[in-house]
């Protein structure tokens, strides 16, 4: 089968299985005891923590580690705008209408507290210009929030600009780098980003493990998401997932390899221009400043239920991105693109894996060509 899907969650990396099922076995012990296992695990802990500070321009004690990020989107908001530092008078929340589906349902949630949200549409190319974030920013402005790669487009946002615009206003920002780390060069001060969330799974880590960067984080006010024994600077208590986060590490360390290696097929050109060369009738949603490795694909002349009816033992496709694909409604990204909702369930996301094949790609349009209308 051809797994198209990446997006959605990765293969976990073959240097990355053993290191999990080494860490299993070998560091069980609780990071948070005293003896000498125990501190063993501490220090493996702390060496991702330094490796991933490290990767992104950070110090290692303003990383936290979390169950991925969706926990680290819901610690940037709840803890930060909760936790006392920012001014009771400011409930002002900036974001996008291609946010995640769960910044979205945080976003809900804060509007139960009495928060106003502004939501920002993307310009045709699905890019959300510094400018619109100027221009919404308020003096009650609390947080802006906004994704640097979107998970169902691919395309990049200008963080570095959006992070000067909301660093001259003296306004917290977080961006969502879940479908970014590893693929596009992330320094926090360059890109002027306060929160930062990260996930494990899309970069051939294993599942239920991910972090999250706050800035100046050991000076701030923080109210704990999980209240516990003191673990992970008081902000998320319970035991340490150490073999999820040590098997991290490893991904943190093979992935950029596996990436480049994939960079070098030009996946996304050679399918794109196997269309064009069968006659296929496409669009390509978020053109410009993209991921090579993701694509959402119009195909107003095929039919997309037959196309995936047909070929359910050959390829796994997805029609948005996977916390929508099960829903009645559009994919909310398409939606703020100004896509009618026909269209938009004739689009694919189609995330490459890293070691995807051109005859792969070939089967693709083929079953793309027999499933026209």
């Amino acid at each position: 089968m051809i797994y198209l899907d990446t997006a959605a969650s990765s293969p976990i990396l073959p240097e990355v299985k053993d290191t999990l099922f080494q860490a299993f076995e070998n560091s069980y012990a609780n990071s948070a005891s005293s003896h000498l296992l125990g501190e063993q695990v501490s220090n493996e802990i702390d060496q991702v923590r330094e490796l991933l500070a490290d990767s992104i321009g950070a110090y290692p004690s303003e990383i936290i580690f979390t169950s991925g990020a969706t926990e680290s989107n819901n610690i940037a908001f709840k803890s930060l705008l909760l936790g006392g530092d920012i001014p009771s008078d400011k409930k002002h929340i900036i974001t996008t209408h291609i946010e995640h589906k769960c910044i979205l349902a945080i976003c809900d949630y804060f509007v139960t507290l009495g928060y106003q949200i502004t939501y920002l549409k993307p310009n045709k190319y699905g890019i959300i210009e510094a400018a619109a974030v100027a221009s919404a920013i308020r003096a009650d402005t609390a947080l802006v929030s906004v994704m640097q790669v979107n998970n169902e487009l691919g395309s990049i946002n200008p963080i570095a600009e959006i992070g000067e615009v909301c660093c001259k206003s003296d306004v917290l920002f977080h961006s969502d780098a879940a479908q970014s780390y590893g693929k596009v060069d992330i320094d926090v001060d360059d890109l002027n980003v306060d929160v930062m969330s990260f996930s494990a799974h899309k970069i051939g880590g294993p599942k239920g493990i991910g972090a999250v960067y706050i800035r100046d984080l050991r000076k701030r006010k923080l109210m704990p998401v999980i209240h516990g024994a003191g673990q992970e600077e008081g902000l998320r208590g319970g035991t340490v997932a150490a073999p999820l986060i040590i098997a991290y590490g490893t991904a943190i360390t093979v992935f950029p390899d596996y990436y480049e290696q994939f960079k070098s097929i030009g996946a996304k050109e050679y399918l794109i221009g196997q269309l064009t060369d069968y006659g296929i009738s496409y669009n390509i949603n978020g053109s410009g400043d993209c991921l090579p490795s993701c694509l959402s694909l119009t195909l107003s002349a095929t039919n997309i239920s037959l196309l995936i009816r047909d070929n359910e033992n050959e390829f796994c496709l997805a029609q948005g991105s996977a916390c929508s694909s099960r829903e009645i409604e559009a994919s909310h990204v398409l939606t703020a693109l100004d896509l009618t909702r026909e269209l938009a369930e004739n689009t694919l996301r189609i995330s490459f894996p890293l070691d995807i094949l051109k005859k792969n790609l070939d089967a693709l349009v083929l079953a793309i060509k027999k499933a026209a209308i």
